[in-house]
C-alpha cells in the first residue's frame, strides 16, 4: 500500500508506526512538475547514492532518518513531521541564484550561501527570507537557526568527499524534520536529483541540470557521479 507518491519518491508503511519506507522511483520531473520522463535506474542509483550519503553524515555526527536500504530502491526512514522549507546551500553559481542576481555561472562564492524556500508546489516553492519564515509560522526563529547550521554542516562534510572524487558539490537542496522523540533530522534524499554536481576539471554537469536544459542522457552523468564515488547500487557503502 502507498501511502503518499510525490515526484520522485513514494512512501509505504510499515507494521512499526515510526519508521516507513521511501521508494525511489524512475520518474524524473523538472519546471515544477510541466516536464516528465522515466529514466530506467534512476531510483537505484538515487537510492545508492543517498544511502552512502546519510551513512558518511551520520559518521560525522549528523543525525538522519535513514536505517537501512532494504533493496536496490527502498530505503527504511524514520518517520519526520517535515519542516516544510527546502534549505539550499550554494556552492558555486548556477540556476536561479545566477538569474536572480544577474552573476555568471560557474563562479566559485567567496563562502557558501544558504536559503530557504517555502514547500508550497500551488506556489512553486517560493524563495523566503527570515522574516517571511516567522509571519508564515513555518519554524521558530531557534529551528530555522539550527536547519542552517546543519545545512552548512552538511556541506563541510560532502563538499571534500566530492572533491576527493575530481567532483564539484555546486549547491543542494536539504529536507529536515522532527521525529517522535522530537529530534530533529536530515531527511528527505541526497543524490543527483536533489545536488547540482559537476566534473571539476571539465566543468561537465552530471546532475538533473541535463534532463532540464536537454544535454544529453542524464543517467550517464548519475552513473558518473557514483562510480565516482565508490558506491556500489544496492549497497550501503560509499
Amino acid at each position: 500500500m502507498i501511502e503518499y507518491e510525490g515526484k520522485a519518491k513514494q512512501i509505504i508503511p510499515t507494521a512499526e508506526p515510526d519508521v516507513a519506507i521511501q521508494r525511489f522511483k524512475d520518474s524524473a520531473t523538472a519546471f515544477n512538475g510541466q516536464k516528465k520522463a522515466e529514466l530506467e535506474g534512476k531510483g537505484e542509483i538515487n537510492a545508492a547514492m543517498s544511502a552512502a550519503a546519510f551513512l558518511k553524515l551520520e559518521s560525522a555526527g549528523i543525525s538522519t532518518h535513514f536505517m537501512g536500504l532494504e533493496n536496490a530502491r527502498d530505503m527504511r526512514i524514520k518517520r519526520l513531521k517535515i519542516v516544510p522549507l527546502e534549505v539550499v546551500v550554494r556552492n558555486v553559481v548556477a540556476g536561479s541564484l545566477s538569474k536572480r542576481l544577474g552573476l555568471e555561472e560557474g563562479v566559485t562564492l567567496k563562502f557558501p550561501i544558504v536559503e530557504t524556500y517555502f514547500k508550497r508546489d500551488d506556489l512553486g516553492d517560493p524563495l523566503v527570507c527570515d522574516s517571511h519564515v516567522f509571519v508564515l509560522g513555518i519554524c521558530s526563529e531557534e529551528t530555522l537557526a539550527e536547519l542552517k547550521t546543519r545545512a552548512l554542516q552538511v556541506n563541510s562534510v560532502l563538499g571534500p568527499w566530492f572533491n576527493e572524487a575530481g567532483l564539484t558539490l555546486v549547491d543542494f537542496k536539504l529536507e529536515f524534520g522532527f521525529d517522535e522523540s522530537g529530534e530533529l533530522l536530515l531527511g528527505d534524499e541526497v543524490s543527483p536529483d536533489t545536488c547540482r554536481i559537476w566534473e571539476t576539471e571539465s566543468g561537465r554537469r552530471l546532475d538533473k541540470d541535463v534532463f532540464r536544459r536537454d544535454l544529453g542522457d542524464p543517467m550517464v552523468g548519475y552513473r558518473e557521479v557514483v562510480d565516482r564515488l565508490g558506491i556500489t547500487i544496492g549497497g550501503e557503502h560509499a
